[in-house]
C-alpha cells in the first residue's frame, strides 16, 4: 500500500487550556501503598493505582500528564502517567522521601530526602537524578516559586528554609521560622511563602524578594499542609495536631483567621480547586477526603479512600491540551516526514524568551521517555529513532519559559 506522506504543522498560541469536568485529585494513603484518583467534578474515585511503599508526598505536573510520588518507605519516586492511571517510571532517590515539586515548565521535580539531609532534582525527560543538594535538617516540605526561580525547602529539626536558585542548584539563603516547619505553599503571585509551623501552631509568611520573615499568624494545634485559592485572597491551613481536626481560613490581605471548619480526623494538606470553589482536605486518621466550599466555609462532601491519606503537595490536577507556557508568542513545529520510518526532520520556529537552548524528548503511549536530546540548530534538527518499534509517539520541545507538544507516527 503507498504510504500517505503527510506534515504536521502546529501553530499555536502559548496559553494553558483547561476543562472544568476533567479535574482529578490524586490521594496517596500510605497506608495501604496506592494513590486513589478522584474526579473532583463528580467527588467519585475513578481508579487506584498501586505505587511504592508508604507514598505520601505527590505533585501533579503542569500539563496534567504526569503525576510524581514520592515514597518514605522505599526512597523512590513513582512516576504516574494520568493516561493510563499506572507507574511507568521509578526513580531511586534519598533516603524517606517527603515533600515534592514539579517546576512550572514540567523538566524538573525536586524531592525532599528527609533522612539523608538532601533534596534530589530529578529529570523528567530521563527521570534520572541530575543533581543533589545538601540542605537543613530533616527536610520534609518543599515548594517552588511560579517563575520556577526558586524552590523553599522545610527543615523541621533545625525550624529553619533553606532556599535553593534553581538556576545553580544550590542554597543562596536560609531563613529562620516557627519550630518544625511542615507544609509550605508559594502564593500565585509569587510574592510570598507560607509555612505551617507544627509546634508553633502558627503560619510563617515570607517576603520572597527579601526572604525574611514579614508576618506570623497563629492557628489550630498542629498545622500541616496549606494551599491558597487561585487569586491568592484565601489561605486554608489543616490543623493536624491534638484534637484539632479542623481547618483555618486566613484572609491574606489582613493574615487574620476568618473561620474555622471542623473537618474529619488529623486533617494533613488542603488543595483548592482550579476554579476556586471547593477545598479538598485529605484527613490522615479519619481516611477520607473532605470537600469544603470556599462560598460558605462549610463541608459539603465526604469522600471515603484507602488507609491514612496524606497528599503533602499538590495533588490537583487540571489537564491542558498540549501547551504549557507563560508566554503569548506562537510556535511552528513541522515534522517531515509523518508517518515516519524513525528518521525524520524536525524543523521549527519557536519563541526565545529568557532561554535560548530546549530540549526535546520523546515518549511513548504509556508516557515512558524513550529519546531526548538538546536542541543546538535554531530551525531544524535530523532525529533518528529508527530502532524504536512502530507505533505512536510524542514529542516535547521545552525550555525554561515554555513547551510545545505534538505527536508523530513511526511504520
Amino acid at each position: 500500500m503507498k504510504k500517505v506522506i503527510t506534515n504536521l504543522i502546529l501553530v499555536v498560541a502559548f496559553f494553558l487550556v483547561t476543562n472544568a469536568n476533567a479535574q482529578y485529585a490524586y490521594i496517596p494513603n500510605y497506608g495501604d501503598d496506592d494513590v486513589y484518583v478522584i474526579n473532583t467534578a463528580t467527588n467519585t474515585i475513578t481508579d487506584v493505582i498501586p505505587v511504592g511503599t508508604t507514598p505520601i508526598g505527590v505533585s501533579v505536573s503542569p500539563n496534567g500528564t504526569k503525576v510524581y510520588i514520592a515514597n518514605f518507605g522505599d526512597t523512590t519516586v513513582s512516576v504516574i502517567n494520568t493516561a493510563t492511571n499506572t507507574v511507568s517510571a521509578t526513580i531511586t532517590v534519598g533516603r524517606n522521601p517527603w515533600g515534592i515539586a514539579v517546576t512550572p515548565n514540567g523538566l524538573f521535580v525536586y524531592v525532599a530526602n528527609d533522612s539523608s539531609n538532601t533534596v534530589s532534582v530529578i529529570s523528567t525527560l530521563t527521570n534520572m537524578v541530575t543533581a543533589t543538594i545538601p540542605v537543613g535538617n530533616l527536610p520534609i516540605g518543599l515548594a517552588i516559586t511560579p517563575d520556577g526561580s526558586k524552590v523553599y525547602v522545610l527543615n523541621d529539626i533545625d525550624s529553619t528554609v533553606s532556599v535553593i536558585t534553581t538556576l545553580t542548584n544550590t542554597v543562596t539563603s536560609t531563613i529562620p521560622v516557627g519550630v518544625g516547619p511542615f507544609g509550605v505553599f508559594a502564593s500565585p503571585d509569587g510574592s510570598k511563602v507560607y509555612v505551617a509551623n507544627q509546634y508553633s501552631n502558627s503560619v510563617s509568611v515570607i517576603n520572597t524578594t527579601t526572604n525574611t520573615v514579614t508576618a506570623t499568624i497563629p492557628v489550630g494545634a498542629g498545622p500541616y499542609g496549606l494551599g491558597t485559592t487561585p487569586d491568592g485572597s484565601m489561605l486554608y491551613v489543616t490543623n493536624n495536631g491534638g484534637n484539632a481536626d479542623s481547618v483555618s481560613v486566613i484572609n491574606t490581605a489582613t493574615n487574620t483567621v476568618v473561620a474555622t471548619v471542623i473537618v474529619r480526623s488529623n486533617p494533613y494538606n488542603a488543595n483548592v480547586s482550579a476554579d476556586g470553589s471547593k477545598v479538598y482536605v485529605t484527613n490522615e486518621f479519619g481516611n477520607a477526603v473532605s470537600v469544603i466550599s470556599t462560598a460558605t466555609n462549610t463541608v459539603i462532601n465526604t469522600i471515603f479512600v484507602g488507609s491514612n491519606p496524606s497528599a503533602l503537595g499538590n495533588f490537583i490536577s487540571t489537564f491542558g491540551t498540549g501547551i504549557v507556557s507563560m508566554n503569548n508568542e506562537s510556535a511552528s513545529v513541522n515534522v517531515y516526514p509523518n508517518p515516519n520510518n524513525g528518521t525524520f526532520m524536525l524543523s521549527y520556529s519557536l519563541p526565545q524568551s529568557g532561554t535560548s537552548t530546549y530540549e526535546l524528548g520523546i515518549t511513548d503511549v504509556l508516557g515512558s521517555n524513550v529519546y531526548s536530546q538538546p536542541i543546538t540548530n535554531p530551525t531544524q534538527s535530523a532525529i533518528d529513532i529508527s530502532q524504536l518499534s512502530n507505533g505512536v509517539y510524542f514529542y516535547q520541545l521545552t525550555n525554561n519559559k515554555e513547551a510545545v507538544r505534538g505527536k508523530f507516527v513511526k511504520e
